[in-house]
């Protein structure tokens, strides 16, 4: 290397997917790449990584990149842009009132951009209405959390995980979803026999590998802890002297719980569980001082989603094992700033600083901001506010860094009803997610700053604020959001209010806030940080809330027995009987549950560009119970319609006993970006939790049939290619292009056709045996493969793992060209992926266990797989006994 060629610098941040707030090494390349590492001093990770963290060096392209405001379209300046957006909202505010404005926010904001536009929505337009994708995520814990302890407190921290000696997770597929999470859990189980119960409609990976999966109904959560509060009640394991101490309502909570499930076997009959397994559980929990109840999505993103939380947390604070090592209950947030949201009261039930609506802390926030038009009083929830969006109230809606046009409920309505819209602004990095290519009356595209290229903070599941910093230049016109925000507020009027210099001024007066007449009254205070300069703030390390000027930090709270309500004392709540939101009927037989994959993220605007991320779960699917795909005539990757009153989507059938007869699983990635029909978020219902607002995204009566077409191929190409109209696709990166898996009902002779004329002019060698239906082509230029297809009916559908291979070779022997041609490979592929991290498939690991590796850890020995986030371990531990059973045969 050259003595004078300075290497990059390595910078510390922050990983942007979930809550668990992973530390990231990234070292730029100088060309607009990064290396990544895991950062082995942060205390989220210890240095590990998921597959998703692993591949962000392959999603920072600008690709698809929004680098340039729009106004109906068309480029504009940021003058132009701007001077839009004021002049449209101060118009709306005149005509219609300031309540007449939204925000919705996302969880993918940093703080310091939650907090100016929470600031200049609630303080300075005087609008309620800003909510946030959180509420899809979270809504519920934090009102559980406020329903018991008077503040939205997560007691615990990640270390609890490493020192309990059992962990019950509810409604999370943790090795999935928090995969390095569930890393400590089982790292936890080798080294101290943790316990490990799953409680989930659907056996996950994480069922898999559980030490006792409880299969439940759906919805009967509470049922589920209702009876074992009556358990712990009837066999002494209550611990009386702190409840009388520190808290109240237990008799009430116990008396309600008993009429909900008064027995063992009463607790059975309403879960659909076995006795035997709800029995010990039951001894399991009660037998076990050191005991952490994880909830996530699956409790959380329900009609009874507050109940859920508060019958788990009702359980924990009857017996004391709360804010104690290894013990107490733990909500896991699905996003990076879902927790630094809450804390600037990004949802539309709380004001600024976890303070909501009591007269005296608007005058508070009224004072500390000098806000002329502070609110008093919540907005519109995200369900009900886009509710409010197709009623004509709501004139003039600004969206940041969400999609909620995919991820909604009922997502076909939100989209027809944006149309209305006086106003509909859009920041956003993405120039093509579906809801960036939707359309108001007036609509203007905000080009923002994405991952890497902005500063900030994030704040994860266990309280802890961490550093997202810039390590890439600015591309474009993209700015921060909280840039864009203050401009706006300028042009209002407010310019006094948001003169802020830098992200580090906004996180100061967010800290100072959190202080301001404080006095231990309220759980967030980070007042110690009110006055960090700027070079403090740019190199400051992860830390962990409450830091108030005076007093410790905790890690863990309430170990004193004493809580945020005027009497310092936890509530227990009485929860009401489990039901589902709405009932299945003759036409809706079916429960549809949806949910994510294992290496995607949201609506894949980030993931979807590596091709690593892509090979695992390459197309939309629904996973069945095989009784019920063979009822309805359904293989293994056949098409399947999934419809609802609200919806449908054509997906891939994937059959899975771990789904219970008359369910369904079906994940939300999937958008008109990237499927020609496959917008899980349209087909639910999204009954609102009544406490939280959070919408059942768990439980919507669905109808399932076969979705025949005559025939099955895929299409490789270096660019992206929009299949014709009518034609069913999926669309994955690929190394070296892009990949699409597709369903027409059009002969084989009309495919060729299509084929040459979108590549005339260059050589196409192709195989057809169009009496048969069958047809494959190479096209080159020159010496270069530039696109490869193979198409047969339905049920000879092509796989294209071979293909794929071969298509990201540089140069290609002849035996590759014939390959293409043949569909046959003159040596073995590696198969579908099932370790992201290290590129490792299927036939590779059937390979290495027929060789004689007869365990995960001499898989991981012989390729590597399982050996990175171990995501991936459980698909191999159900690989290694049919693999060795087949060699036995």
């Amino acid at each position: 290397m050259n003595a004078h060629v300075q290497a990059p610098a390595t910078v510390k941040t922050t990983c942007p997917y979930c809550g668990v707030g992973c530390g990231v090494l990234a070292t730029p390349d100088g060309q607009g790449g990064v290396g990544i590492a895991g950062d082995r001093a942060h205390p989220a990770n210890f240095g590990r990584l998921c597959s998703k963290g692993s591949a962000l060096g392959e999603t920072v392209s600008l690709h698809g990149r929004l680098l340039h405001p729009q106004v109906d379209g068309a480029r504009a300046s940021w003058e132009t842009a701007l001077g839009t957006v004021a002049d449209a909202l101060r118009r709306v505010a005149e005509r219609h009132g300031p309540d007449s404005i939204a925000f919705y926010l996302s969880g993918q904001l940093l703080t310091e951009d939650y907090y100016v536009a929470n600031k200049l929505a609630k303080g300075f337009i005087g609008t309620p209405h800003v909510d946030t994708n959180s509420r899809l995520c979270m809504s519920s814990a934090v009102a559980a959390h406020r329903r018991a302890f008077g503040s939205d407190t997560v007691p615990g921290c990640y270390e609890d995980l490493d020192e309990a000696d059992l962990i019950v997770l509810v409604g999370s597929n943790t090795a999935w979803c928090h995969p390095i999470l569930f890393r400590r859990m089982i790292d936890a189980r080798a080294k101290r026999g943790t316990k490990l119960v799953v409680v989930d409609p659907r056996r996950t990976q994480t069922g898999e590998e559980a030490d006792l999966f409880l299969g439940l109904k759906p919805g009967t959560d509470t049922a589920l802890f209702s009876g074992l509060l009556v358990h712990l009640a009837a066999t002494g394991a209550v611990d009386a002297r702190y409840v009388a101490e520190h808290t109240s309502g237990f008799d009430g909570a116990l008396e309600r719980a008993a009429s909900i499930a008064p027995s063992v076997a009463a607790t059975a009959a309403a879960t659909g569980l076995a006795e035997a397994d709800v029995a010990a559980f039951f001894a399991l929990f009660a037998g076990t001082k050191r005991v952490v109840t994880a909830f996530s999505q699956g409790a959380n993103q329900s009609a009874q989603g507050t109940d859920k939380g508060n019958a788990i947390i009702n359980c924990h604070l009857a017996t004391g094992r709360i804010g104690q090592p290894g013990a107490g209950p733990f909500s896991l947030t699905g996003q990076p700033n879902a927790m630094g949201g809450r804390e600037v009261g990004g949802l539309a039930n709380m004001l600024a600083a976890h303070m909501h609506f009591a007269p005296e802390e608007v005058d508070r926030v009224r004072r500390f901001w000098k806000a002329p038009n502070i609110i008093t009083g919540e907005g519109l929830k995200a369900v009900a506010l886009f509710e409010a969006v197709a009623r004509g109230k709501i004139k003039a809606l600004w969206v940041m860094g969400t999609n909620p046009v995919v991820s909604m409920p009922r997502a076909d309505a939100i989209r027809e009803s944006l149309r209305g819209l006086d106003l509909y602004v859009v920041s956003e990095a993405v120039a093509d997610s579906d809801t960036a290519r939707a359309v108001g009356k007036t609509t203007v595209l905000l080009p923002a700053l994405a991952w890497g290229e902005k500063d900030g903070t994030v704040t994860n599941s266990e309280r802890r604020i961490s550093r997202q910093r810039a390590f890439l230049k600015a591309p474009g016109e993209a700015r921060a959001d909280w840039a864009i925000i203050t401009d706006v507020a300028k042009r209002l009027g407010h310019g006094a209010a948001f003169a802020y210099p830098n992200a580090a001024a906004i996180f100061r007066e967010h800290a100072a806030l959190s202080a301001y007449e404080n006095n231990g009254a309220r759980d967030f205070d980070i007042g110690a940080l009110a006055d960090i300069p700027d070079a403090a703030y740019a190199g400051s390390a992860p830390l962990q809330w409450p830091l108030p000027k005076r007093g410790k930090a905790r890690a863990r709270l309430f170990a004193d027995g004493r809580f945020y309500t005027f009497d310092k004392r936890a509530r227990f709540v009485a929860v009401q009987a489990p039901a589902l939101a709405q009932a299945v009927t003759e036409d809706t037989p079916f429960v549809l549950n949806t949910g994510r994959v294992r290496d995607h993220w949201h609506t894949m605007t980030r993931t979807g560009k590596s091709q690593r991320l892509s090979a695992h779960r390459a197309v939309p699917f629904v996973e069945i119970h095989p009784d019920d795909a063979a009822r309805l005539g359904l293989a293994e990757g056949d098409l399947a319609r999934v419809s609802t009153p609200h919806g449908a989507a054509i997906l891939e059938a994937m059959l899975a006993d771990g789904v219970r007869p008359g369910n369904l699983f079906a994940s939300f990635h999937w958008s008109d970006a990237t499927a020609s029909d496959a917008r899980v978020g349209a087909l639910v219902r999204g009954v609102p939790d009544p406490v939280s607002g959070q919408p059942e995204l768990k439980a919507t009566p669905a109808a399932l049939g076969p979705a025949p077409y005559r025939s099955r191929g895929f299409l490789l190409t270096r660019a992206e290619h929009t299949p014709p109209a009518g034609w069913w696709w999926a669309r994955a990166t690929v190394e070296g292009g892009s990949g699409l898996q597709f369903a027409t009902q059009e002969s084989s002779r009309a495919v060729a056709l299509a084929m040459r004329g979108l590549f005339q002019g260059l050589e196409l060698a192709e195989y057809a045996d169009h009496a048969r239906g069958h047809y494959r082509c190479a096209v080159y230029d020159g010496n270069r493969l530039v696109a490869c297809l193979a198409f047969a009916p339905s049920a000879a559908r092509p796989a294209w793992d071979l293909a794929k291979a071969i298509f990201a070779q540089t140069e290609l022997e002849p035996s590759a060209r014939r390959a293409l041609l043949s569909g046959r490979a003159e040596t073995a592929s590696a198969g579908p992926t099932v370790c992201a991290c290290h590129g490792v498939g299927l036939d590779v690991i059937a390979g290495v266990i027929a060789a004689g590796a007869g365990s995960v850890e001499a898989v991981g020995a012989a390729c590597k797989a399982g050996t990175n986030c171990g995501s991936c371990i459980p698909e191999i531990r159900k690989l290694l006994p049919q693999v060795l059973a087949r060699n036995a045969a």
